[in-house]
This record gives C-alpha cells, sequence and structure tokens, in this order.
C-alpha cells in the first residue's frame, strides 16, 4: 500500500490538472458568442436565428412567430448541454434539413459558450 502511494497521489492531480483545465469558462464564452454569434443571433430578440436567453432549458423550435425549419420544429428534445454541443459541433449531423451553417471546431470553445448561455436563464439577464 505505501509503495502504491505515490502512485495515486500522481494520477490524483493529474486527474485534477485536466479537469480544472477542461472546466467551461462562461466568461469567455461570453467573448466567444459575443464575436462568433451575434451576427446571426442577440440574447432577447430574434434575427437571422431565434434569442439565446433562456435556450437552455427550452425545447427545440418552441419560440412563437419564428420561422424555423421544419428539421428544428421537429425535433422534440430539450436544449441540454450535450445537444447543444453536438449543435455546436455539427448542427447538421444533429437536425439533416435545419438551416445553420455554422461549426465550433474547438470543445472548450463549444463548452464556454454554453456556459455563457447556461448563465442566461431568462430569470438572470446579462450584465453590461
Amino acid at each position: 500500500m505505501t509503495q502504491s502511494l505515490p502512485v495515486i497521489l500522481a494520477a490524483t492531480l493529474i486527474m485534477g490538472a485536466a479537469t480544472s483545465a477542461s472546466a467551461a469558462d462562461a466568461k469567455k464564452g461570453q467573448t466567444l458568442w459575443e464575436s462568433r454569434c451575434t451576427g446571426c443571433h442577440s440574447l432577447d430578440e430574434d434575427r437571422i436565428g431565434p434569442r439565446h436567453r433562456g435556450v437552455v432549458g427550452r425545447k427545440a423550435g418552441s419560440i412563437q412567430g419564428f420561422a424555423y425549419s421544419d428539421a428544428v420544429k421537429k425535433a422534440g428534445f430539450i436544449w441540454d448541454s450535450v445537444k447543444l454541443d453536438a449543435w455546436l459541433t455539427n448542427p447538421q449531423a444533429l437536425l439533416p434539413g435545419q438551416r445553420m451553417n455554422f461549426r465550433v471546431a474547438k470543445p472548450e470553445d463549444r463548452a464556454d459558450i454554453i456556459a455563457y448561455l447556461a448563465s442566461l436563464s431568462p430569470s438572470n439577464p446579462a450584465k453590461p
């Protein structure tokens, strides 16, 4: 047992560092969202794409009056971090026939953007 203690400690340190490095950063996500998403989306108004405030936990295709594709209207799921990650990775693979032609290549950027969106529940307005 004493001989395995250094191995256990080393593994614990490595795992802890990996977890910290991969933790999503909502502040960084806000910067990424502002630079990559605002060409088509806003937080509170529908534009080319639907508004984003409150998207986490919202049923796909459910904003009244927005002209969603049939694919999004029929999706039938709730946007969560897993679905948003798949969407930002490759929207067409998640929902063939949808109309968004944009991807976020880096997993850490997707995680940061999703963390930012998750921080924007309808009752948690963006801070200027």
